[in-house]
């Protein structure tokens, strides 16, 4: 409420970014942004953001509110921060508080105003179109540009906004696109709260001109499944002014259909297995492997930055595989005895069978293949993901996921091909992990990455975002805990997992299999 004015021409374009603490560390990492409202200084946000909450544990949180959405923060786009733990907002009356925003000297920044509500496990997922007809003109040049706000009835009897649709423009009878809400984001799994539908004419200016509104209920609005519905759209004031007044127009709902959104665990427990492949940078720049200098140096005390990336990650991988047997394979070395270049050589010096038992079987081989292989390079990621990828498409029908770790130092040789690869990989049932380490810079990474820009590659786009990149210095614990450190790693790495996994079978319109009971 009441934010700072930052532009000259109009009013701030205002998002909110939210940070969170790790527990036990002063770092603020970018947990995610609200979308992006137009020309106003009273946003309300429909974006929420789903957080565990640990009763145990002190969560911070810090919510910064920006005045431009331009990928390169800028000083002027800084409209005040508020810092609260979660515990504060669920322990808040009504699970509702709000913040003075502070940061900017001399200057009232406004107040943030969180609303933190448990999610019941309602899982369903509900897809609605809805049409309107003879709806009130608003424009004086043409007809009204409407779009319907729904709201979800908190148990205070206050409102909050659950899903926009999109602006049909100049028209009186529009047709909104179907679209997809959580029944929990629509009534919290409470089948007879309240949903209250506005109407609105669009603005170029942001504001808005109110049509009407109406009242519905989830149970209401299923019961159309059979029959078209119709609401009649009512503006309180006209109603009160004009005798004659019958209605700004109706809006029906065409269609409402239900299904169960499933989850990470439904596809492991109907057997789903996940398949995790191991390749390991073996070029030069890693320096000499007797040497301590090297990234892959190994003393009697420590592991190399190789081997506690590879155990962090393949210990709580290695859970979800049956057969517990992992391809390893190294890139970027001359092989005994002819000195040929390789980039996708088995550690276990195996070709036929690149398997190794276990997590320990997998650090053996790449002990070992240290000793026999002489380090080169160029470092080429494209051959190992190929290879992965070919062993993904001959099952697609969601009984496999396969996971592709590569562990590397540094500057990719074969960007285009690598690209390439990663955007045919998309298409498949896999995902890729890419664990910096040692002090190089990752840009490239990170632009693999995706997370920013959906990643392409002559003219295609990436299916899905299947890349997780992490630099391991961040990692690295000053205080020696290295068993925290690496479960930090592991906790980051592995967070995109799920979503990938079911990314894959949504597109594919795969269900998990029953369990067995």
């Amino acid at each position: 409420r009441n934010l700072l004015d930052m532009d000259t021409f109009s009013k701030s374009d205002p998002v909110v970014v939210l940070f969170v603490q790790g527990s036990g560390s002063s770092e603020w990492k970018e947990f995610g942004r609200t979308e992006v409202i137009d020309n106003t200084l009273n946003p309300d946000f429909v974006r929420k953001f789903v957080l565990d909450y640990y009763f145990e544990e002190k969560q911070n949180l810090r919510f910064d509110p920006l005045g431009s959405h331009s990928a390169v923060l800028r000083a002027q786009d800084f409209l005040g921060q508020a810092f609260v733990a979660l515990g504060e907002v669920i322990g808040s009356q009504r699970g509702r508080l709000e913040r003075p925003l502070t940061g900017v000297p001399g200057k009232r920044c406004g107040t943030i105003l969180l609303l933190a509500e448990e999610l019941s496990n309602c899982r369903d997922i509900v897809t609605m179109q809805l049409c309107a007809n003879k709806l009130d003109k608003k424009d004086f040049f043409g007809k009204s540009d409407p779009f319907l706000v729904f709201y979800r009835s908190n148990e205070d009897g206050t409102f909050t906004i659950c899903h926009k649709t999109e602006v049909v423009k100049n028209t009186l009878n529009p047709v909104w696109q179907p679209f997809t809400i959580p029944v929990r984001a629509l009534c919290n799994g409470d089948y007879d709260r309240t949903v209250k539908i506005d109407v609105y004419d669009w603005d170029r200016d942001g504001s808005h001109d109110f049509i009407g509104e109406f009242a519905t209920s989830y149970r209401e609005l299923s019961r159309a499944q059979s029959q078209f519905t119709v609401y009649e759209v009512l503006n309180p004031r006209k109603k009160c002014k004009k005798k004659k007044y019958v209605n700004s127009g109706t809006v029906t709902l065409l269609s409402f259909s239900v299904e169960s959104e499933f989850t990470f665990v439904d596809y492991i427990r109907g057997g789903t297995q996940l398949n995790f492949t191991v390749a390991i940078d073996f070029t030069a720049s890693n320096g000499m492997p007797s040497q301590p200098t090297s990234l892959h140096y190994a003393s009697p005390y420590q592991l190399s930055a190789y081997a506690l990336a590879l155990k962090a990650v393949g210990e709580i991988i290695q859970d979800y595989d049956s057969d517990k047997l992992f391809p390893a394979y190294g890139f970027g070395a001359k092989l005994p005895p002819d000195g040929k270049i390789s980039h996708q050589f088995p550690l276990n010096n195996n070709a036929d069978n690149p398997s190794c038992a276990g997590i320990e079987g997998v650090l053996e081989s790449y002990l070992q293949s240290l000793r026999t292989v002489q380090l080169y390079g160029p470092t080429n990621f494209a051959p190992v993901i190929n290879q992965v990828a070919g062993t993904a498409a001959q099952v697609t029908d969601g009984s496999q996921y396969h996971v592709l770790l590569i562990i590397t130092d540094g500057v990719i040789s074969d960007m285009l091909q690598t690209k390439e690869a990663i955007v045919t990989a998309s298409a498949l049932p896999m995902s890729i992990i890419i664990v910096g380490v040692g002090p190089a810079e990752f840009e490239a990474m990170e632009e693999l990455d995706g997370d920013e820009v959906r990643l392409s590659s002559r003219g295609r786009y990436a299916e899905r975002d299947i890349v997780q990149f992490v630099p391991f210095r961040d990692y690295v614990d000053d205080s020696g805990n290295q068993v925290l450190s690496m479960a930090r790693l592991a906790k980051d790495v592995l967070a995109e997992i799920p979503e990938q996994l079911l990314s894959y079978m949504k597109t594919r319109d795969i269900k998990p299999r029953q369990a067995e009971p």
